[in-house]
C-alpha cells in the first residue's frame, strides 16, 4: 500500500483469503475473457511479499527496475536488476521510528507506506542488490514480518512513554539492534556482475535519481494543478502528489505506457471485481437487466453479441463518484502494484496489464488485467517518470 500511495499495503496471501471470506464472489472468471496485448513494456520477474505489508516497496522497486531496463537499453533478461525490497523496508522502519517519537506517537507506525518512501530511502541511503541483502535473517525464505512489526511497535511505544522524562541518545541504536537481529546487518560493499559497490555508488551506477519521478492524483477537495499530500495514514512521509482532472490523470497513464514507460499504481482493491484469479473489473452491482433475468443482469442478453463472450456491466466513473468513494472511505489505499501495459478484451474494452507482488498466483501467474474503469475509479495515485508526462500537463503544473 501502499503507495505514493499506496498504502497499508495488503498482506498478500492473508488478504487473498480475507477477500474470499468477507465479500461476495464476483460473477466473473478468466474463461469469460480473451485478452489481446496492445502494448507491453519490460518488467522483471514476479516476486512475493508473502506475509508482509510491503506492497508499496515491491511495486515501486519493480517500477524502478523497469526504469533501469529502459534507460540502459537492457535486452538480456539475465542482466535485469534485482533490487532488495527489505533494504528499503529496513531503512523506512528506522526513519519512521524517528518521526513517530518526535510526534509523540501521533503517527501510524506499521508496515504500510507509499511510493515516496522508496524514493526518499534511495535518495538518502542508496540501494542494494537482492543477492547481497535479502533482509530475511529470521529464518524464512519469504517475508514473514508479523513478529518484527509487533516488536518494533512495542519498542517505539516504550520510547514515546519517556519513563525517564528525558530521552537518551541511544534508543535509535536499540532499534538498529532489533533490525540487525531480524533482518541482518547491511554490508558496506557488495558485488554485482563482477563490480564492487556501496549502496550509494550502486544507486548512481543504475542511474536512479529520485528527482526524475513525479506523483499524480485526481480529487476535487483540493484545487487542480496544485500539490497535496493524500490524506491516508500510510502516507507518513506526507509525500505530495500533483492534482489533475481525471481525464488528464488517465492521459498520463496511457501516454507513459505508449511511450515505453511504466507506472507505479496505488489504490483500492477491496471491490468484489478485484478477484483472486487475475481480474480487476469495476462491477456495477446495481445494473438492471432489461428482461429481468439474473443471467442477463450480469452478462447481458445472449443475442447481443452471439459470437463473443459477454462481459459484466461496469460502473461508469467520473470525477464526482470517484470523489464520493474517497470521501465515504469506500476507496482507500489498500495496495500498490506495477502497471506496465495495455490490452483489450474480446469486446474491445481497454485493460491495463498489472504486475502484482503475491507470487505467481492466479490465472495469469501474478499478472492482473485491470479494466480502464477500475483504474479510473480506484487508483488513488500514480508515480511516473517526468519524461512520461505529456508536455501540456507539465506546463499546467509549472514544470518543463
Amino acid at each position: 500500500m501502499k503507495k505514493f500511495l499506496v498504502s497499508a499495503a495488503l498482506l498478500a496471501l492473508t488478504v487473498i483469503g480475507a477477500f474470499a471470506q468477507q465479500r461476495p464472489a464476483a460473477p466473473i472468471k478468466p474463461s469469460d475473457y480473451t485478452f489481446t496485448t496492445v502494448k507491453e513494456n519490460p518488467i522483471t520477474p514476479i516476486k512475493n511479499q508473502f506475509r508482509s505489508g510491503t506492497c508499496w516497496c515491491f511495486s515501486t522497486l519493480s517500477f524502478l527496475e523497469s526504469e533501469v531496463i529502459k534507460a540502459k537499453g537492457i535486452k538480456d533478461a539475465a542482466l535485469y536488476p534485482d533490487l532488495s525490497e527489505m533494504f528499503v523496508v529496513r531503512k523506512a522502519y528506522a526513519d519512521r521510528a524517528q518521526k513517530y517519537v518526535r510526534l509523540n506517537g501521533n503517527l501510524n507506525y506499521a508496515a504500510g507506506s507509499d511510493f515516496g518512501d522508496v524514493l526518499d530511502v534511495i535518495g538518502q541511503y542508496g540501494i542494494i542488490d537482492q543477492k547481497a541483502y535479502s533482509g530475511l535473517q529470521y529464518g524464512y525464505d519469504l517475508p514473514v514480518q508479523g513478529e518484527l512489526d509487533a516488536v518494533l511497535k512495542g519498542y517505539v511505544e516504550a520510547v514515546v512513554k519517556n519513563p525517564n522524562r528525558k530521552l537518551t541518545s541511544v534508543w535509535p541504536k536499540g532499534l538498529e539492534g532489533i533490525l540487525d537481529a531480524y533482518m541482518g546487518e547491511i554490508p558496506e560493499t557488495f558485488t554485482v556482475n563482477g563490480a564492487s559497490y556501496t549502496t550509494e555508488s550502486y544507486r548512481d551506477a543504475l542511474g536512479i535519481n529520485p528527482n526524475d519521478y513525479i506523483g499524480f492524483t485526481s480529487f476535487t477537495h483540493h484545487p487542480f494543478y496544485t500539490e497535496f499530500a493524500i490524506e491516508v495514514e500510510d502516507n507518513w512521509r506526507w509525500t505530495p502528489s500533483w492534482n489533475v482532472p481525471l481525464d488528464e490523470f488517465m492521459q498520463i497513464i496511457d501516454y507513459a505506457v505508449n511511450n515505453g514507460y511504466t507506472v507505479a499504481w496505488g489504490g483500492d482493491v477491496s471491490e468484489p471485481g478485484f478477484t483472486r484469479n487475475g481480474l480487476a473489473i469495476l462491477i456495477d452491482t446495481e445494473a438492471k437487466a432489461t428482461s429481468g433475468s439474473d443471467q442477463e443482469r450480469w452478462v447481458g442478453k445472449a443475442d447481443e453479441k452471439p459470437a463473443e463472450k459477454a462481459a459484466v456491466k461496469e460502473i461508469s466513473v467520473n470525477q464526482e463518484n470517484r470523489q464520493l468513494w474517497f470521501d465515504e472511505k469506500t476507496s482507500t489505499d489498500d495496495h500498490g502494484m506495477h502497471l506496465y501495459g495495455i490490452a483489450k478484451d474480446q469486446n474491445g474494452v481497454k485493460y491495463y496489464l498489472i504486475k502484482n507482488s503475491w507470487g505467481e498466483t492466479g490465472e495469469y501467474k501474478g499478472i492482473w488485467y485491470m479494466s480502464e474503469e477500475f483504474c479510473k475509479g480506484k487508483a488513488l495515485n500514480i508515480m511516473v517518470n517526468k519524461k512520461a508526462v505529456p508536455k501540456e500537463i507539465l506546463k499546467k503544473i509549472g514544470l518543463k
